[in-house]
């Protein structure tokens, strides 16, 4: 008997790319994928949204050999890489979200990896479009807002407008051997670190705000920050900031009145041990 014949993974994955280049647009033929909760859907669905896809930017960009070792003040080869990469990976979402015909991204998971020689910035997150499915007619707006918190921000006439990011990498200044050894031993200020770190924290501050200005936002909500000495360069501070760019699209603020929930189910009682025993 003549063996079955061997399937070819890679034209298997071709034909899967193919199919998915040329699939339909989403609500017509297409399935829906998307990393948000059920309730997150369901949230949008009540406020006339819907989740179309999952979205994808990754960017990986080179820092120049030699540039941790000892120096003084910014580091700019690396805070450029930084902030290269991060436009990159941005643009890719925002590219994606545009291919799959969303009008925006939320719950962006945020991922930044700096490391000797470059870094890595990926971005993931669920493209969503009005339930009318209606053409949004400009640049994709990019968050990392749950879609709770986009539904809150969309009632009160804000409107997210992008992500905003702000980094920056400083030389800690190298102290002379006398001062070293004698702070060695004692419980005092290292003012060469807290220097560095203000000045990183105040430059990658102001990086993230203007970067919310160049988008058109007002202002900037959940900011995240990391900082602190980076693991493979003890004597360089690193400070890194991020958050969504919003902009009021009504005529004035909406406000919120807050609705009290009960939940008629108690966890405590139910998961109680002596519940189990019929006590």
């Amino acid at each position: 008997m003549s063996s079955p014949p061997t399937a070819d993974p890679r034209a298997e994955m071709l034909q899967g790319a193919r199919s998915l280049a040329e699939a339909p647009p989403p609500g017509e033929a297409r399935g829906i994928t998307s990393d948000l909760s059920v309730d997150e859907a369901l949230l949008l669905h009540s406020a006339g949204w819907e989740p179309v896809d999952l979205v994808c930017g990754v960017a990986v960009v080179s820092v120049p050999v030699g540039v941790w070792n000892w120096g003084q003040g910014t580091i700019s080869a690396a805070t450029d890489a930084h902030n290269t990469a991060v436009e990159s990976a941005a643009r890719q979402l925002r590219g994606e979200c545009t291919k799959v015909h969303g009008h925006g991204v939320v719950g962006v998971r945020v991922q930044v990896e700096v490391r000797p020689h470059h870094i890595d910035v990926e971005l993931v997150g669920t493209a969503v479009q009005p339930v009318a499915g209606t053409d949004g007619g400009g640049t994709p707006f990019v968050s990392d807002l749950s879609a709770r918190d986009f539904i809150l921000l969309k009632g009160a006439g804000w409107m997210p407008v992008g992500l905003a990011f702000g980094a920056c990498f400083v030389y800690a200044p190298r102290r002379s051997a006398g001062v070293a050894m004698k702070q060695k031993t004692q419980n005092v200020e290292l003012t060469n670190f807290t220097e560095a770190m203000y000045t990183a924290r105040e430059s990658a501050m102001e990086r993230m705000q203007r970067s919310a200005l160049d988008a058109g936002g007002q202002g900037v909500v959940q900011v995240r920050v990391t900082e602190g000495p980076m693991s493979f360069a003890r004597h360089a501070v690193g400070f890194t900031a991020w958050g969504t760019a919003v902009r009021l699209v009504a005529d004035s603020h909406q406000f919120l009145r807050p609705e009290l929930v009960l939940p008629l189910d108690d966890a405590v009682v139910t998961f109680e041990a002596q519940s189990l025993r019929g006590k």
